[in-house]
């Protein structure tokens, strides 16, 4: 199948880069826009308390608002603020509320009660209508608010500053802006040179770089695009950034397979098309396996409760079959039409075998010493996946996609210290009539002193606001701790059970607020574990058993890769908790490190196993089938390997603590793949378990006999093995 799709390619090469170009301005100019959602909220389903908390919100308390900004006042000097401060703070209000923004609905004058105890701190509340929440205008409304206020605030002894949602969105919005513009412009240059110093070639540094980003990329984003529209999914901020990575990294993957086996038919004999359809017909099978493997399990993701997973699954599966689909026919149309110097040009090496030495003398080190082999780098594995025991989550997912030194977490970080660390997002609890009566106020002291004694609960209102039908009250709840942290959510588990259990005959209660969503994204997680990762590791299991024709091989493969993927989070908290000194990791690290280590790193067990079957059916024994498949995949591997976490590396440079998490995690985790678990732990396992491996295949029967002289009509009768032209 796929010799034939490397010969049609040959045949077809133009029309083939003609038909991507096409295509790719088709979709890309066709796109519609789309809205990345930073309302954490907006990712739970209707089902959850924090969300029924919020619409009972909406229903009963249709005036009432949570602010959508916040106006933070200090003095420039750092002194209490004075009576003329305070005037000069009203006065910029009523300036904010004469400019009449558009979708600004009110501005709160500052009060007593907004004031800090110690008088150096005075908020006012800003409410932006609804239906901007979920758009740019947000973050946009936000920025002239900010703008506004400064220009109003000039002349006087105070520093207007803006925080809250709008203003961490745009906040967040720029602070993204420039950290894909660092990752990009990091993972270009390093993929360039890494691939050229590879190859020695300045075309081949460049190729995957061109084909990734200025064909598969824009095509990709594309089709995201409508597939977002179509099934009306949610977008985060963090795609983009994930989506320049995945797309360069994997494709430069793909590409090296190609390339080396393309230059390996080259120096084997084959004209320029030949080489081409039979690098095609060599490798294509263990890339659309690959390819397989990450797009299953990124497309599990579908199945999560939290609408961001909803999304970024599909969306990173597109984008990996674009890619594989890419690199199986764009690439090699355009290394058939390039002539081979030009593509290694100004190697002049290229054509020559090189020893390899390094890498057949760790091939060697796995023959003579699989179970030794097998034992050191399974424990490895074992000692780093010992940290992940260890692991704690948290959930304040703007403060950790944006620089601490952004306005709006300058903001937050006063308003945790200066009021209660709760006060900046209170909690809500909602008492309602459920027989459509009014709520009898007589109770309502009582009710508020038992919400206010639950541990860590810093203040409970004693005067509930109350709905104009009067069968709906809402107690404003302060934390003592800080509503992203896991102190608070704890609280809010203990908030909860007393609101319900404690609720007057004919009430019943609903907690909401951020820290109530936190608390639902922490059960919806719960739920994605139990869910998601084994729908996904049993879709790579079909899919390596499927490829390997074998029921034996792919639980090992599975186990190995599980292994890689406890190893990476046991070695992230160990740096990011123990040793950095973080009270924990953002929430959403352990599914995407299971999902790009585990798919990912499959690829590279695919890339040596396939080699391994493959020398197994040219007679070999299985240490020896283990030595040559480390000594010609190793490279490749290697290689591969290097440059994708090279790439994940990149996201370090970006200026916020969840993209050094993830940057770390996915690097770090991508070279045990490629470095442990394929270089070591899979062709050693295999040397161990033997022809068993391939059972009830036969991929380790001989086909052809073992040097020049293969069997003509067995699977190599499109082309020499590449064995042949090294021997």
């Amino acid at each position: 199948m796929f010799h034939r799709l490397g010969q049609f390619v040959v045949r077809r090469a133009w029309w083939v880069i003609a038909g991507w170009i096409v295509a790719m301005l088709a979709i890309a100019i066709s796109a519609p826009k789309i809205t990345a959602q930073t309302d954490e909220a907006a990712f739970l389903p209707k089902h959850y308390e924090s969300i029924q908390a919020s619409e009972l919100q909406e229903k009963a308390f249709p005036s009432s608002f949570t602010p959508s900004a916040l106006a933070l006042f200090e003095r420039n000097d750092g002194a209490p603020l004075t009576a003329d401060d305070k005037a000069a703070a009203a006065k910029i209000v009523q300036g904010l509320t004469d400019k009449k923004i558009e979708h600004v609905e009110q501005v709160v004058p500052v009060s007593d009660q907004t004031t800090s105890k110690d008088g150096k701190y005075a908020l006012a509340p800003i409410a932006i209508d609804k239906a901007t929440q979920n758009s740019d205008k947000f973050g946009e409304v936000a920025k002239e608010l900010r703008d506004e206020g400064k220009a109003l605030a000039q002349g006087t002894s105070l520093k207007f500053q803006l925080g809250g949602a709008a203003a961490q969105q745009q906040d967040q919005k720029e602070s993204s802006g420039a950290a894909d513009a660092i990752i990009a412009i990091s993972s270009v240059l390093l993929v360039a040179i890494i691939v050229g110093i590879i190859f020695r070639s300045v075309l081949a540094g460049l190729l995957p770089v061109l084909l990734s980003l200025m064909i598969a990329m824009p095509t990709a984003n594309g089709l995201i695009a409508h597939a977002t529209k179509a099934f009306d999914l949610k977008s985060t901020p963090v795609l983009s950034a994930i989506l320049i990575v995945v797309v360069l990294g994997v494709g430069t993957d793909y590409f090296l397979f190609l390339a080396f086996r393309y230059r390996e038919r080259l120096r084997a004999g084959d004209t320029r098309q030949e080489a081409v359809a039979n690098a095609v017909g060599r490798v294509g099978e263990a890339i659309a396996s690959a390819a397989g493997a990450v797009t299953v399990a990124f497309a599990a993701l579908i199945l999560s409760s939290l609408g961001m997973f909803k999304a970024l699954g599909p969306a990173l599966a597109i984008a990996v079959v674009v890619t594989a689909f890419a690199s199986l026919t764009l690439a090699p149309a355009v290394l058939a039409v390039i002539p081979a110097r030009g593509v290694f040009w100004p190697g002049k090496k290229w054509m020559r075998e090189p020893s390899d030495a390094r890498f057949a003398a760790l091939g060697r080190v796995v023959q003579n010493r699989p179970a030794l082999v097998a034992v050191a780098s399974g424990a490895v594995l074992v000692a780093l996946s010992a940290g992940a025991l260890n692991y704690n989550g948290t959930f304040d997912l703007a403060g950790s996609s944006m620089p601490k030194s952004k306005e709006s977490m300058v903001v937050q970080d006063k308003l945790v210290t200066a009021f209660s660390a709760g006060a900046a997002d209170p909690t809500h609890v909602y008492l309602t009539s459920t027989g459509g009566g009014k709520l009898d106020p007589a109770g309502f002291g009582g009710y508020a002193a038992k919400l206010g004694a639950v541990p860590g609960v810093a203040e409970a209102a004693a005067e509930p606001q109350v709905s104009k039908d009067g069968a709906t009250a809402d107690f404003t709840v302060l934390l003592k701790s800080e509503p992203s942290g896991n102190e608070a959510i704890d609280t809010v588990t203990k908030l909860r059970e007393v609101a319900h259990d404690q609720a007057p005959s004919g009430t019943e209660a609903k907690v909401g607020g951020i820290t109530a969503v936190y608390k639902d994204i922490n059960l919806a997680m719960s739920h994605d574990y139990k869910l998601v990762f084994p729908i996904a590791g049993l879709l790579i299991l079909l899919i390596l058993a499927l490829q390997l024709r074998s029921v034996v091989a792919p639980w090992y493969l599975m186990a190995s890769v599980g292994l890689g993927f406890t190893a990476t989070l046991g070695s992230s908290t160990l740096l990011f908790q123990n040793i950095k000194g973080e009270h924990g990791m953002m929430f959403m690290l352990p599914i995407l490190i299971y999902l790009f280590v585990v798919a990912i790193g499959t690829d590279y067990n695919i890339l040596i196993i396939a080699r391994l079957r493959e020398e197994a059916r040219e007679g070999r024994s299985p240490r020896e089938a283990a030595r040559e498949a480390v000594r010609h995949g190793g490279p490749t591997v290697a290689a591969a390997g290097f440059i994708l976490a090279v790439s994940f590396a990149t996201f370090m440079l970006a200026g916020n603590i969840f993209m050094l998490e993830f940057g770390f995690g996915m690097a770090f985790g991508i070279f045990l793949a490629a470095f442990v678990m394929a270089m070591f732990f899979t062709p050693a396992l295999t040397a161990l378990v033997g022809k068993a491996a391939w059972w009830p295949g036969h991929g380790g029967d001989a086909v052809g006999g073992h040097g020049d002289h293969a069997d003509p009509t067995g699977p190599y009768a499109h082309g020499l093995p590449e064995s042949a032209g090294r021997r």
